[in-house]
């Protein structure tokens, strides 16, 4: 079990488009969208978890058609996103709308989330720690999940937050929003090699 904790922090800790999202909001928006944000994801991945731990994502995957276009789907959101962030400006806010993002736009990234499947499928596939009982380890597992996951993303939008108040020169917010939309799209690409999206 303390295993599973270890690979969770590495798993959920590296920049991926949540935790990148969160910062961005907590940057543009400050901590009330950014936690709102946050709960949206958390219970989005709840959804993705159990749909895992169930088998959908294979069901899903196993026919073609829906394979590639979650993937274009996935895959188009997340260059909109890291395109967004890196030519946000001359502001540290990674991503900008008149609207504030809240619960429903973290909702709706984590099912096209690629990272989150992978994540989800080493997660429940990997460090069997109660093999005679599935759902009671896979619930653990989660619960293990959101007790690491909540810090890490509360970390990611105090990120953001502070970077705002900064206030720093234009090139280096600039090369700040570059090196976070590089970071976010070498993280997706990972997660979609590693989940077989791609192929």
């Amino acid at each position: 079990m303390l295993t599973f904790a270890i690979a969770v922090v590495f798993m959920i800790g590296s920049p991926g488009p949540g935790v990148l999202s969160c910062a961005g909001i907590g940057s543009a928006f400050g901590w009330g969208a950014g936690l709102r944000f946050a709960t949206g994801l958390c219970v989005g991945q709840l959804v993705v978890f159990f749909a895992v731990a169930a088998g959908l994502d294979a069901l899903v995957f196993a026919i073609p058609a829906a394979r590639t276009i979650l993937f274009i789907l996935s895959f188009a959101f997340l260059l909109y996103l890291a395109a967004r962030i890196a030519f946000a400006g001359s502001r540290i806010g990674f991503i900008h709308r008149e609207r504030e993002p809240g619960f429903a736009e973290g909702f709706l990234l984590q099912p096209i989330n690629p990272k989150a499947y992978a994540v989800f499928t080493a997660m429940l596939t990997g460090f069997n720690f109660l093999p005679d009982a599935y759902w009671t380890e896979t619930i653990l597992k989660f619960a293990i999940l959101n007790v690491i996951w909540w810090p890490l993303h509360l970390g990611w939008i105090w990120l953001g937050v502070a970077l705002k108040r900064l206030n720093l020169p234009q090139e280096k917010q600039r090369l700040v929003n570059f090196a976070m939309a590089l970071a976010m799209l070498i993280a997706v690409g990972l997660a979609v090699v590693s989940a077989g999206f791609a192929g």
